[in-house]
């Protein structure tokens, strides 16, 4: 529990103090964001400060490698010890800057170009496909399930097919996260509710492995897990108080691609595949709008929004944009209310209950 608080705690401090450095940084270099001509009543956001998202991810890897850190034992009292990492946390961190990186150098191209066009389709998916591959054989090696889980394994063996399924909950969930991140604090604030759950789901498949350990390996930690997603729950608040309306700083490709990428790898290697549906219910319905409207206009040469992501077909509707992302969050926390809902029932029905009591 101590590990936890320190890797949230830390991660949020140097997020929230870091940030004013960040943004006066880049502002000094004119890094700042290009927004599309068709997005009505953002141009007062142009040359805001971007790729705040270096911050985050900054913020998460120290607070989780601060958090194997001790300077106390009961045993021995005071003392510098280190304590090893786990191939679970490792492939989350792998994950979480891999596809931080590729967001990155979108974000980089976009600043160099001046233009609000960073790498092309193919390069982009190209990257994403190298860190999915490199994931998806790292992950089996550890001994991460192939089986596809809802609140747990659902007992479907995707076999070989199980590289395609890591590449698809990789890339859909980075793009969607990217594709919500429109408005001030919405990732953000969303963000650190979805991760903030993780962290519960998380500590709780530690707490009682004799209902879990048959689907997540000692070598991979449910602790070590939960560790990594409160420091992303952490290093989120941070960013969000300069995040929020009117943002002082964004966060860029590289903190929306770095936080789909976790999202993704905890969901993996926690077997919660599809109840991330639930977690990231925001993100889903963000992307499903876009796939509406693109299918609506190229079969039948019409809109069913004004514009897409939805968040701005609710803007076009003259709703204040600090309206749409607090009535967004409030969406996100039901996605994630119910998804708690589900792990936890699971847990009740299925004897978890019994099992912890034999288990004392």
């Amino acid at each position: 529990m101590l590990a936890l608080l320190s890797s949230a705690a830390i991660a949020f401090g140097v997020s929230i103090l870091a940030t004013p450095y960040a943004i006066r940084i880049l502002r000094r270099r004119n890094i700042g964001q290009f927004i599309q001509e068709e997005v009505e009543g953002h141009s007062h956001k142009r040359g805001t400060p971007t790729m705040g998202g270096i911050v985050i991810v900054g913020a998460v890897l120290i607070g989780y490698v601060a958090s194997h850190v001790s300077f106390w034992s009961q045993e021995g009292g005071l003392g510098f010890d280190i304590r090893g990492f786990k191939a679970g946390g490792l492939l989350v961190v792998f994950a979480f800057v891999g596809m931080g990186t590729i967001g990155f150098i979108d974000d980089f191209r976009k600043v160099t170009r001046e233009r609000n066009l960073g790498l092309g389709k193919a390069a982009k998916f190209g990257g994403q496909l190298a860190i999915a591959g490199i994931f998806a054989w790292w992950a089996v090696e550890a001994g991460v399930t192939s089986e596809i889980g809802f609140t747990r394994s659902l007992g479907l063996n995707l076999g070989i097919a199980y590289f395609i399924w890591v590449l698809l909950m990789l890339t859909a969930t980075a793009n969607a996260v990217n594709i919500t991140d429109g408005q001030d604090g919405l990732v953000s604030g969303s963000g650190a509710l979805v991760f903030g759950a993780y962290t519960i789901i998380l500590f709780w498949i530690f707490r009682h492995p004799e209902f879990y350990d048959r689907f997540l390996a000692t070598e991979l930690s449910a602790l070590e897990l939960a560790i990594f997603a409160a420091a992303l729950f952490g290093a989120l608040l941070g960013f969000l108080w300069w995040n929020t309306a009117p943002a002082k700083i964004f966060m860029g490709d590289v903190g929306s691609q770095s936080i789909g990428g976790a999202l993704a790898a905890l969901a993996l290697i926690s077997n919660t595949d599809l109840l991330l549906l639930l977690l990231g219910g925001l993100y889903v319905m963000e992307t499903v709008t876009v796939i509406i409207q693109v299918i609506s206009f190229r079969g039948f040469g019409r809109r069913v929004f004004r514009m897409t992501p939805i968040h701005h077909h609710f803007e076009l509707l003259g709703w204040p944009e600090t309206t749409i992302t607090v009535r967004f969050w409030i969406l996100a926390a039901l996605g994630v209310a119910l998804a708690l809902g589900f792990f936890y029932g699971d847990f009740i029905t299925n004897g978890g209950v019994d099992l912890a009591r034999g288990a004392i």
